[in-house]
């Protein structure tokens, strides 16, 4: 449940203030580790958490959430936990089942205290310093799991007042976790209701980066209505990209009570980086944030249209998610992202057809959605005729020696240049008229034209 962003706070967005690079951080031997900006897991691999966060505190009876939300493909669950001063302490056992629980569904447990939200704002939220204090209690639930689990010190540790000394606590928190022996990679929020809004974590980010001895902490923004157009998601998340700091989405909606949320935008741009995101939240919100469940009543037979935008959709967690190699240990070192931040000038876009498809057909559009020297992502938009459809194939043929490197919400073919994109079981029915998309990333050497697509009904 989140915070209304004040009007004042909100115009504050237009400040601008520069990010400073910092020096290569050390690899942690024995867990998570950061290093030029990445996350890495025990055996060296890079790892992108594509997962949900689950209110665990509130409703610990749902113990099955942690199998069911890898069963919808989920690397990664944010886990909330109470330190038992707003909420009912989740002591040391109850912890080491939760993690149990994650490594037995081989998820990556990032573990949260929900007691610092909204701090100096918020009546009866605690410090930083007092949630370190909680997690120091339970450390013996904690060491030996550093391969599992990220610590996130406190959610969203300051409201709108009071956030100026965030860079200060937040740096004194980290060298007393590690002065208690934690060596865990340390996950921490920004202010302003997680939103950072007033760019106070954005701007101190490398200075609590080297409070850390081991250099091995990550930051996490909460987008909500502060996020609301491309430009606003991408511009915060470049200038982390840019610095080479370590930066995730840890919660994000489809909509938000201080406005809307542009969840597109968001898993496009973490695709298309290498950055990580955890939606929220898997079920059970209330008082007015009802449609931020992605489930309903933790059924997940029952997904809400938030949990089919976040598992099944462009870009997300079914089609993206990779499995931590520290579950199979064989996975190879994946390849780094683009390391050039993505133009500012829109890319092109082809134009909707402009002709229905005929009854019991389909049609289809390409959309150049990202670009950088040597790589671009697409999606693909297929809709249906005046007539239900059971399945779809979209065919087309590069011009340029473009090729496609990976694929999401679809299966795809190639004879050379020419390509082959079928459906794949959730989103091959279309009712008349609805439409469903998928997406690619793909590279390419001097020219990148747009192909020309065509849709059949298979």
């Amino acid at each position: 449940m989140k915070k209304l962003l004040s009007v004042a706070g909100a115009a504050l967005l237009t400040v601008l203030a520069a990010v400073f690079a910092f020096g290569q951080p050390a690899h942690a031997a024995a867990g998570f580790s950061v290093s030029n900006g990445r996350l890495y897991d025990a055996n060296g691999n890079e790892f992108i958490m594509r997962g949900v966060n689950h209110a665990h505190t509130w409703y610990p009876q749902q113990t099955s959430s942690f199998a069911n939300i890898k069963a919808l493909g989920a690397n990664s669950v944010r886990v909330v936990l109470a330190s038992g001063d707003r909420w009912a302490k989740n002591d040391t056992a109850d912890v080491a089942n939760v993690v149990s629980l994650c490594k037995a569904n081989k998820l990556i447990c990032v573990l949260e205290v929900h007691d610092t939200t909204g701090y100096g704002e918020q009546s009866g939220a605690i410090t930083l310093d007092r949630a370190v204090t909680y997690w120091l209690s339970i450390a013996s639930a904690l060491q030996g799991q550093e391969k599992y689990v990220i610590v996130n010190i406190g959610n969203e540790p300051y409201g709108n007042q009071g956030y100026g000394t965030w860079a200060t606590d937040t740096a004194n928190a980290i060298k007393r976790l590690r002065a208690g022996g934690l060596t865990h990679t340390i996950m921490v929020d920004g202010p302003n209701w997680g939103q950072d809004w007033s760019f106070t974590m954005r701007d101190n980010a490398a200075t609590v980066f080297n409070a850390d001895p081991a250099k091995n902490t990550i930051f996490s923004i909460h987008m909500y209505g502060v996020f609301n157009t491309v430009a606003k998601v991408n511009d915060y998340l470049d200038r982390f990209r840019t610095a080479k700091l370590p930066i995730l989405v840890g919660e994000f909606g489809n909509l938000h009570s201080d406005g809307d949320p542009d969840e597109d935008a968001i898993m496009a741009y973490s695709q298309a980086n290498g950055i990580g995101y955890l939606g929220w939240s898997w079920s059970g919100n209330g008082g007015g944030v009802e449609y931020l469940d992605m489930t309903t009543n933790f059924n997940p037979n029952s997904l809400t249209s938030w949990g089919q935008r976040i598992f099944n959709g462009a870009n997300g967690i079914r089609s993206t998610a990779k499995e931590a190699s520290v579950y199979s240990g064989t996975t190879p070192p994946s390849s780094p992202p683009p390391s050039t931040p993505p133009p500012t000038t829109p890319p092109p876009s082809s134009p909707p057809p402009t002709t229905p498809p005929a009854n019991g057909g389909c049609t289809a559009s390409y959309a150049i959605t990202n670009s950088w020297p040597g790589g671009f992502q697409a999606e693909v938009q297929v809709k249906a005729g005046s007539s239900a459809i059971n399945g779809w194939t979209v065919k087309w043929t590069f011009a340029n020696g473009q090729t496609v490197t990976q694929v999401w919400s679809a299966t795809v073919t190639n004879s050379g240049s020419a390509y082959t994109a079928r459906n794949v079981d959730y989103n091959g029915k279309l009712g008349a008229g609805a439409s469903t998309s998928f997406g690619f990333l793909g590279s390419w050497n001097g020219t990148n034209s747009i192909p020309a697509v065509t849709c059949t009904v298979s």
